[in-house]
């Protein structure tokens, strides 16, 4: 598979950047992958293609406020600061994105905020992006938290191009983030409010949770021709004893396990034996997913609808099939469904 394989015409005017009003009330476009049909929905209705005693699976990380915005010693250059991970909790270390990335040395001291700033030293150039910063703060860790968080920003991609509104804070974030450590959110969870997932739960759907804290690979474009020649940065994946039963119990009955976004997706098949079982797992994955693939977890995925070139685009094909992916794709735009985090969604079955 190459990558010119996934471009498809999409208007700008249809990448969303505002959520829909209610959780639930986003569009919904069913893929049946047997019939190769294509149906209209709206999100909610998405009750109605599950069964008793199916295994619905959910990304339960927590984005923080990421986003800096701060200026650099002496000169003032604005600089923007992306938090990816703590390195460091004591030393306050931590890898990040820095933009523009030119004009930050090793030494330069950042400053965010005015009046009781934030301020960050430079101490290492790791690539030609990445940095990392150790925070000057010398209260507890618990007065540092509190300190990035009220000079931080809610971390919207920057294909959303509009400020952070105080919506923001609460409409990128499922209803479900329990463990924080996520630079994005895992949007496919966006659309479930809590309507939803009660009655998903009167309709006898069980809930599994795992984590996966999506960092830096999630902004890392492909830029090869050729897809196995791209190396996708590790990300921290949690599969619980609790979860990886439920999961196996389904396949055992012959239920239907649903993989709620590309990241359940991933972290489902990066701990799964040669039997098909699902295995507990703590520690990283660096897993990238194109066509074609056999999955061995996932029976039906819910997917936001994505940016063409992407990975999250690349997977969803693989699930798909890629010729009925990209139909599908071209249908919704002419359809005129919204693209990206905040638009519309597709359930694969």
């Amino acid at each position: 598979m190459k990558l010119s394989k996934f471009k498809y015409h999409l208007p700008q005017d249809l990448i969303a950047l505002y959520p829909a009003k209610n959780r639930d009330e986003s569009r919904l476009m069913v893929v049946d992958r047997k019939a190769g049909k294509i149906e209209h929905k709206v999100f909610k209705d998405v009750v109605s293609y599950f069964s008793d005693r199916d295994v619905v699976v959910f990304n339960n990380t927590k984005v923080f406020p990421a986003r800096l915005r701060g200026n650099k010693e002496k000169t003032g250059a604005e600089i923007e600061v992306f938090l990816l991970r703590e390195l460091n909790r004591e030393q306050r270390l931590w890898d990040v994105l820095v933009d523009p990335a030119r004009k930050i040395r090793i030494g330069n001291k950042l400053y965010f905020g005015e009046g009781e700033s934030l301020v960050a030293e430079v101490i290492d150039n790791t690539t030609s992006r990445g940095r990392t910063l150790r925070f000057l703060f010398d209260g507890s860790y618990e007065e540092f938290k509190e300190s990035l968080y009220r000079h931080g920003e809610t971390p919207l991609p920057k294909f959303i191009n509009r400020k952070v509104e105080p919506e923001d804070d609460e409409r990128y974030q499922t209803i479900f983030a329990k463990h924080e450590g996520a630079v994005a959110a895992p949007t496919a969870g966006l659309h479930f409010s809590r309507e939803l997932l009660k009655r998903l739960e009167i309709a006898g759907v069980e809930r599994a949770e795992i984590t996966l804290h999506v960092g830096l690979g999630n902004f890392r474009s492909v830029d090869v021709e050729d897809l196995t020649k791209h190396k996708v940065d590790s990300e921290r994946i949690i599969i619980s004893e609790e979860a990886a039963h439920l999961i196996n119990s389904a396949h055992d009955r012959k239920n239907n396990v649903c993989a709620v976004g590309t990241t359940v997706v991933r972290t489902l098949e990066s701990s799964v034996s040669t039997s098909g079982q699902l295995k507990p797992y703590d520690g990283w994955t660096n897993k990238f997913i194109f066509p074609p693939y056999e999955f061995r977890v996932p029976d039906m995925m819910v997917s936001n609808l994505h940016l063409p070139h992407t990975k999250l685009l690349m997977m969803v094909a693989a699930f798909t099939g890629y010729h009925l992916c990209l139909e599908a794709y071209n249908e919704a735009v002419k359809e005129k469904y919204r693209f990206g985090t905040y638009g519309d969604a597709m359930l694969i079955i």
